[in-house]
Parts: C-alpha cells; sequence; structure tokens
C-alpha cells in the first residue's frame, strides 16, 4: 500500500512499512511538515509527543485544520508533571518520555485497533534520548519502525540536529528509509532509499 507523502521536494508516495525521520534544528518549525504528514491520505493516526502535552497537541491539530476525529495522542509528559489529565478513547498516557516500553505498547495498541491508513508521528527522539539515553531510545525507534513495517503504516520520526553529534545522528539515520531536514531558513530536502 502506498501513501501520499506531502512534503515539499519529497516523492508523491511512500510505501507502507516506511519510517522517515525529519533532522530540524531546535528552534525549527516543523509543526507544518508534520501537520502536513498526518492530514494527508489518513484514515487513522497516533501522535506520540515527548515534547508536549495532549492538550497543546489537540491545539496544534485544530490551528493547522487536521482532522482530530482521526487522531489519537499518547502523552508522555503529563503524569511525570503531575498534570491533570483524563484519558479517553482517543488520549492515552505513559507515566514518562524515558517509559519506552509503554510507548511501544501503545503504539502496538493502536495499530493493532485501526485498520486502513495509518500514521504515526513521534515528536521526539531528542526527548527521548534526553530522558532516557541515545542506546535505549535507538532501539525504541527500531522496535517502533518493526510495528510499522508489520502493519503496512508509516512513520515521521523528528530529531534535532542540533543536540546530539555527528556519530550519533549517523546511527539514527541508519535505521531508516529515508530523511527530511529543515533548515533553518525553513527549506526542506528529503532523501529515500
Amino acid at each position: 500500500m502506498d501513501y501520499e507523502l506531502a512534503i515539499e521536494n519529497g516523492p508523491a508516495t511512500i510505501p507502507g512499512g516506511t519510517g522517515l525521520l525529519l533532522l530540524h534544528p531546535s528552534i525549527g518549525e516543523t509543526d507544518r511538515i508534520d501537520t502536513d504528514f498526518l492530514k494527508t491520505d489518513t484514515d487513522a493516526f497516533l501522535v506520540i509527543s515527548t515534547r508536549t502535552t495532549a492538550r497543546e497537541v489537540e491545539q496544534k491539530l485544530d490551528h493547522y485544520e487536521v482532522d482530530e476525529s482521526r487522531a489519537v495522542i499518547l502523552d508522555t509528559l503529563s503524569v511525570e508533571r503531575g498534570y491533570s489529565r483524563r484519558g479517553s478513547a482517543n488520549v492515552h498516557y505513559v507515566s514518562s518520555p524515558d517509559d519506552l516500553n509503554g510507548i511501544l505498547k501503545q503504539t502496538e495498541a493502536f495499530l493493532d485497533s485501526h485498520d486502513g491508513k495509518l500514521r504515526v508521528s513521534v515528536d521526539s527522539l531528542t526527548e527521548m534520548a534526553y530522558y532516557a539515553d541515545v542506546e535505549s531510545t535507538l532501539d525504541a525507534a527500531a522496535g517502533l519502525l518493526e510495528l510499522l513495517d508489520e502493519h503496512d503504516a508509516v512513520g515521521l520520526f523528528h530529531l534535532s540536529n542540533e543536540v546530539h553529534d555527528d556519530e550519533t545522528i549517523d546511527r539514527f539515520r541508519a535505521l531508516f528509509d529515508g530523511i527530511v531536514t529543515l533548515d533553518v531558513d525553513g527549506s526542506v530536502t528529503v532523501e529515500t532509499n
């Protein structure tokens, strides 16, 4: 199954099972790329948020006119920060961004319980590595990519290229089928295997 890819300078479509790494500057405007990826040619999508709360994700989706009825949000921050939280059919929680097993289980549950064209956004691997460590995050990313492949889904994984050294970035790059690079000036380049 092929998915349309609404990312400038990228291919028109990508096959199911594809994971894309979004390399971006720390202050890069990733929301536009992320929301275009999620709202195009999609029956349901999961946002794994390690940077913002579920409420902030909902505000972003609303601002960019993404159909929230297709959204499932995995909030990894609210529990740790002591925010009030109300789980629902479309909002789930794990204890913190370093609960990598919880993130994998919730992702698998989402993919198992939805049909059609499914997308996953991971925002961001950098935060996961900050809370856990690089090795564990690489393993979790590989596990998430395996789940995408098993379910013919696609994913976009954020990684700040200003926080990690070149060796770490290269190790993450090696996991993915394609690399989307957002430059400081807002220009986008896409490399696919």
